[in-house]
């Protein structure tokens, strides 16, 4: 294997000309540069890009730990995430924890090993103290602290939007069915506005939440119904909680939205070839991506930082509201 002492060899300059090429710092004639790029291409030579990062005391990649790629929000977030980082030439190192706290220990580690230039982190675990303080850090959804910048859809006024809208379509007993969580996120948001919306309008409400893993949200939709089967209009924390929540009603010969209407959180279904198009809270996930690599790459760079940017949602009606 062709080692950088070989390529200086043969294209007749110094080891720091060839360390200038590679780095794209200093100044090299054009000429010698493609001198030397040109030898690299004949030896195949391939950079060991370990060595140079340990080196350097850093890298060109960027860790996103999310809690699934499986579903739908996280995955359109990584890809913007990924795209964005990409565009600022930054690589971007995929960290799937399957929402399991030991996991997310575990990435976080080997990202501090890989000396990666920042994280992203979206997690419903009480992690911070397995965050190296000198490590540059965005979160989404999640408040860790004043030192460590998040960035977040406008949960509560869209979580009130919702309900608001169940009430004015004429629902008399409202129901919020969504996942817990270990540590208080910006979702909470979305349950608190639903009971003081319900609360201010003096309208019946029940509320149906609890840990679940992704994937399971069918088991808590036949739970609620279980519960609280007269309940006409439904809010859920999540698009998924929603299509599980219809899927089960119909299932019991409910009628959406005649019987029950439902409002959905995230977006996710993003065309009208599945029906009932959801009526749902549509998050700017493109925006919450891109806004969150801009930041964590501001930090990188030393260029100040918000210690939080709220974004605003919209609300999209579909075929399961009247």
């Amino acid at each position: 294997m062709a080692t950088i002492k070989d390529v200086a060899k043969k294209s007749g300059v110094g080891l720091g000309t060839v360390s200038r090429v590679l780095n794209g710092t200093g100044s090299v004639k054009p000429e010698t540069r493609e001198k030397v790029l040109q030898v690299m291409r004949e030896l195949n030579y391939t950079p060991n890009e370990v060595a140079r990062n340990f080196k350097k005391q850093s890298t060109k990649f960027i860790g996103l730990l999310i809690p699934t790629v499986w579903h739908p929000f996280f995955s359109e977030l990584a890809f913007y995430i990924e795209d964005q980082s990409y565009k600022n030439d930054y690589k971007l190192m995929l960290c799937n924890s399957e929402g399991k706290k030991e996991k997310e220990i575990q990435y976080l580690e080997m990202l501090k090993q890989n000396q990666v230039a920042g994280i992203i982190i979206l997690s419903y675990h009480n992690i911070d103290k397995y965050i190296d303080p000198k490590m540059r850090v965005v979160t989404i959804d999640r408040y860790f602290s004043k030192k460590v910048p998040y960035v977040a859809s406008d949960n509560y006024t869209e979580g009130k939007i919702a309900t608001e809208t169940l009430i004015n379509n004429g629902c008399k007993y409202l129901g919020y069915l969504g996942g817990g969580s270990t540590v208080e996120t910006a979702v909470f948001k979305r349950k608190e506005a639903f009971i003081d919306t319900a609360e201010k309008n003096k309208v019946k409400y029940c509320v149906l939440e609890d840990l679940v893993k992704f994937g399971c949200e069918r088991e808590l939709a036949k739970k609620f119904l279980d519960k609280y089967p007269e309940v006409d209009g439904v809010f859920t924390s999540t698009d998924m909680f929603a299509g599980a929540f219809i899927s089960e009603a119909r299932a019991r010969g409910k009628r959406i939205p005649e019987d029950i209407q439902v409002i959905g959180y995230d977006g996710i279904q993003t065309n009208d070839y599945f029906h009932p198009i959801l009526s749902t809270i549509r998050q700017p996930v493109e925006e919450i991506a891109r806004s969150s690599v801009e930041i964590l790459i501001n930090q990188i760079n030393g260029v100040e930082v918000p210690e939080e940017l709220v974004l605003p949602v919209s609300f999209r009606k579909g075929e399961t509201t009247i």
